[in-house]
């Protein structure tokens, strides 16, 4: 036998037994807060056509994505994002409805990347989205959903940088600079390199206080206090507004107690290019990554043809599983499964409990006894696969082990 054929692909892993089971039981706890904050289901395709991610979508690169074909040639691809699939559902189910529409997904999102680096490029996201409401009062609502999954998995230590994109564009347009020059600028502040950027700008000649105003940008992070120092950085209504925006989400988050969970980071720019508002990112200890990303993408949806604002977050159950465990928080798998072990002659027996057992309502594994294996060895089995208690029919009838 070919050894290789035991092994997974690089970039994804088989998850089973206990692992498996306590992963099924976040995803529920998660979606069960959703459901009380009125987010309602829906399921997507793990591929769709290639146009529904291109770079026009500013999701994924090309690069980036499994692709493949059908039979009548066209492109397909392995969904690498869930946003753009979500905003062609709503245009096409929802595309008369203007009051808010709150829909929540589970899935898994597959990236090709290069040199993986211990990541994964299979990963499962639980999120949700809300589409028709523009409001500050929508954005809040949002991170206090993200705050109310955290905690609701166990964690206490974490905390959410909220940026807002509208405050790079404002000064982007206030510096007159095309597509190309933007682009670099992104790609500096989003790699966090300070100098790159501080020499790049240095050669486009901008005024003193646009100059200053990049200069300062790796500062502009940490309490609300911050926002008013950024504000003396600029002068463009676009990136005043986008700070005041998030002065008024701060405001609606103590309403909800949540504030000291809230950092603002007004270089967090994203590699997706719809977001056109708030933006966040959810941290904790033990992984080196975020937990769950977000924004808001107003724009999005008007490329599947239906104009609506829409705002929306993905937890990523893998990074946040590997979080709980290094913080030494387990999440309880309550075992109530029975192990019915029979010898052959009360099969008949031990079929009829099983069936009234699972009629009301206990998992049952029923196993006829190997005259090869002792009642000592199924204990064994039993412990080991955490089941609740042993039902055994044998010499002596019917006996039940705790």
């Amino acid at each position: 036998m070919n050894e290789r054929l035991l092994h997974t692909p690089e970039g994804v892993r088989d998850v089973y037994d206990i692992e498996c089971r306590r992963k099924k039981k976040l995803i529920g706890m998660l979606k069960s807060v959703m459901e009380k904050y009125s987010y309602h289901d829906i399921e997507t395709p793990a591929f769709e056509y290639f146009d529904i991610f291109n770079r026009d979508k500013g999701s994924a690169k090309s690069n980036e994505m499994y692709k493949f074909f059908d039979r009548e040639n066209n492109t397909l691809v392995l969904r690498p994002d869930m946003t753009p699939q979500i905003a062609r559902c709503v245009a096409k189910y929802y595309k008369d409805v203007d009051l808010p529409i709150r829909l929540s997904y589970e899935g898994k999102v597959y990236k090709n990347l290069h040199n993986l680096q211990g990541k994964l490029s299979e990963t499962t996201e639980v999120g949700g989205e809300l589409i028709n409401d523009d409001s500050s009062a929508a954005d809040a609502e949002i991170l206090a959903t993200v705050i109310d999954c955290f905690l609701a998995s166990g964690l206490t230590e974490f905390q959410i940088e909220v940026g807002n994109v509208n405050f790079f564009k404002g000064i982007v347009e206030e510096a007159g600079i095309d597509k190309n020059i933007e682009e670099k600028l992104r790609t500096y502040i989003h790699n966090k390199n300070s100098f790159g950027l501080s020499e790049y700008v240095k050669s486009l000649e901008l005024s003193d206080k646009l100059t200053e105003t990049f200069d300062r940008f790796y500062n502009l992070f940490g309490g609300v206090e911050m926002l008013d120092e950024a504000l003396t950085l600029v002068d463009n209504p676009v990136s005043v507004e986008a700070i005041e925006r998030l002065k008024r989400v701060y405001n609606a988050l103590k309403v909800y107690g949540y504030e000291k969970h809230i950092s603002f980071d007004l270089g967090l720019l994203s590699r997706y290019e719809y977001y056109t508002g708030i933006i966040f990112r959810g941290y904790t200890y033990g992984t080196g990554d975020a937990i769950v990303k977000g924004g808001r993408y107003n724009n999005l949806l008007s490329q599947f043809g239906k104009d609506a604002p829409a705002i929306g977050f993905c937890l990523v159950i893998d990074e946040l599983m590997s979080a709980l465990s290094r913080q030494d928080i387990l999440i309880d798998v309550d075992y109530y499964d029975i192990l019915m072990l029979y010898k052959r002659e009360y099969q008949e027996d031990a079929i009829k409990e099983a069936i009234d057992l699972r009629k009301s309502g206990e998992c049952v594994e029923l196993i006829r006894m190997s005259e090869r294996k002792s009642l000592d060895d199924y204990k064994v089995y039993a412990k080991e696969a955490h089941f609740d208690k042993i039902i055994y029919y044998g010499e002596e009838g019917r006996s039940c082990y705790e």
